[in-house]
């Protein structure tokens, strides 16, 4: 099954552009009605049960004449305008993926459940960074390891989930719609969220997709440990990522290391500084006296990076049990993408799994 889209436009080269584009590209999930006559669209909306409909901005559109379970929004030139006849508006000038996006969007916020997309075999694996040892850059190691994985030809999600992260520090994308707009369709639960998921996501050049931050950063502290849960086994059951890499903050709450249970594998960084050791040290000593009786314990999954590594002034953990697959030095007068370029290469990565 798939989304069936209608499209009314007065623009016949237009029309003919855009259902060719949409043809091309998102042939398994549309299937497209076109129209240039209004009457002909609104009969058809509910003798074809069309899922979305989208009307030139030439058209003034009577919202009552559509059915309940089709969504709506008009086609406008600006891409400055959000609304317009107090309807959701898509500027119709902009690549044929952004616009794909937004329909997706309105389609999830209208359909209470669909069968039109594959659910993956749960063959996406999942690593989590993670780490006691603040300030030793381990969301730059998470997106190092998502664009490694990017540049061996993998589909890559970098998911931030700290509630002041920012992947915007490490990855660009046009799009307008945010982590916030996942959180609102999470809570609200209007939205079938998989789509929802699908429609907010962006790609950066590297090939990495990741979400923009929420627009403020109390949305994320809307977030629970069962609902980081859900997203995760959505985004998993999508089956749409090879990898699916984790920018956590660290928790050592029974309730959130459930959260950590999600992975295949969980990072954690350090700098090798006395502090740093003796944080992960002591954490490590916890979570294995918390997971005695296990079934499947979470230390088994748990390995270290050293980042920011300086030989004069540092130095690796003892032997703890805590699995130590590499490290990279300290980059002087670097921002955080051109370290960034500099991780990407490592190695250490194919060692997480």
């Amino acid at each position: 099954m798939r989304v069936k889209l209608a499209i009314l436009e007065r623009d016949q080269s237009y029309l003919n552009r855009i259902v060719t584009a949409f043809n091309a590209k998102y042939a398994d999930k549309f299937e497209i009605y076109s129209f240039t006559e209004e009457q002909m669209a609104l009969s058809a909306l509910d003798r074809n049960r069309i899922d979305v409909f989208v009307a030139s901005e030439a058209f003034d559109i009577d919202v009552a004449a559509i059915p309940n379970r089709c969504g709506f929004a008009y086609f406008v030139d600006s891409a400055d305008i959000d609304t317009l006849r107090e309807q959701r508006a898509i500027c119709k000038f902009q690549k044929a993926d952004l616009i794909y996006k937004q329909i997706l969007s309105i389609y999830s916020e209208n359909a209470g459940s669909i069968s039109g997309l594959k659910l993956g075999d749960d063959s996406t694996k999942v690593i989590a960074f993670s780490s006691p040892s603040g300030g030793a850059g381990n969301s730059t190691l998470a997106a190092a390891c998502a664009a490694h994985f990017a540049a061996a030809g993998k589909k890559v999600l970098y998911f931030n989930l700290e509630r002041f992260g920012s992947s915007d520090s490490f990855f660009s994308a046009e799009g307008q719609f945010h982590m916030s707009d996942v959180i609102y369709a999470l809570k609200s639960k209007k939205a079938n969220l998989a789509i929802k998921l699908e429609s907010c996501v962006k790609q950066d050049k590297k090939g990495v997709f990741f979400y923009s931050p929420s627009k403020v950063a109390l949305d994320m502290l809307e977030l629970s440990t069962e609902d980081m849960i859900r997203l995760i086994s959505e985004l998993r059951l999508m089956g749409a990522y090879d990898y699916i890499v984790l920018d956590l903050d660290f928790s050592m709450d029974r309730d959130y290391v459930k959260v950590y249970k999600q992975a295949h594998a969980v990072v954690w960084t350090g700098d090798g500084s006395e502090i740093s050791n003796s944080k992960i040290q002591r954490a490590y000593q916890a979570l294995s006296i918390m997971e005695q009786n296990a079934e499947a314990p979470l230390t088994n999954r748990l390995c270290l990076i050293y980042n920011k590594f300086s030989s004069k002034s540092g130095k690796t953990i003892g032997d703890t049990g805590l699995k130590n697959i590499g490290g990279a030095p300290r980059y002087e007068q670097a921002n955080a993408r051109q370290v960034l370029e500099q991780l990407i290469p490592m190695s250490m990565f194919d060692n997480i799994i």
